[in-house]
């Protein structure tokens, strides 16, 4: 075992022992004791589960489907939008990219969940604008010594309204979401918080 890996259960076993405590420990560099963030979600999950409504063990019956990006600013759709949780079928993705499984699970939600609109929702200042798929390919095969998962696909982009008209083609596009479903695009402003609507690309411009 590697002396660092060691020092690092050492240190685990060694929080345990003096907190008496069952969720892990560990001691940072200034000798404080610190719960990882994922143990204290554990942790408060408990008085969670006292008022938890347990109304939402029924089916769900979302109405809008929205894809957007992982990024946690837009984690507070509810707040974003306006809408209450139990409306949204949200999909969360990088960038956001609409891959193959986001058009599958766009596709249950339409057609199995019910839902009746699609909202595409990027944002400005999205970390995939920062780099190419090639560069960062490259930075990590570097920095782990193993290409051999290259060349992966991370879905990078340059322009916010390029990509959202791209999504939305590639999603109206699909045979399987009904063409009387609407799926329309926007971009969620960081700063100001405005959400702005994307129109689709007209087929005499495209040509």
């Amino acid at each position: 075992m590697k002396a660092q890996h060691l020092q690092f259960v050492l240190h685990v076993v060694e929080g345990r022992t003096r907190t008496g405590s069952s969720w892990p420990t560990y001691i940072t560099q200034h000798g404080d004791l610190q719960m990882s963030l994922i143990d204290k979600a554990l942790k408060a999950n408990q008085t969670y589960t006292k008022k938890h409504d347990r109304k939402l063990g029924a089916h769900p019956t979302p109405k809008v489907a929205v894809v957007t990006c992982m990024d946690p600013r837009l984690s507070d759709l509810p707040e974003i939008l306006g809408l209450p949780h139990a409306d949204l079928d949200v999909i969360r993705t990088g960038g956001p990219a609409v891959t193959e499984d986001v058009l599958g699970e766009l596709v249950v939600s339409t057609r199995v969940l019910g839902t009746k609109e699609i909202m595409l929702l990027n944002h400005t200042g999205c970390g995939f604008t920062t780099f190419t798929d090639e560069e960062l390919n490259t930075k990590l095969a570097t920095l782990t010594g193993d290409a051999s998962p290259a060349p992966m696909r991370f879905f990078s982009y340059k322009d916010p309204e390029q990509n959202t008209r791209e999504q939305i083609e590639k999603v109206r596009s699909h045979p399987w979401i009904a063409k009387e479903v609407p799926v329309r695009g926007f971009i969620f402003d960081v700063e100001t918080g405005l959400i702005r609507e994307v129109h689709r690309a007209s087929r005499d411009a495209a040509a």
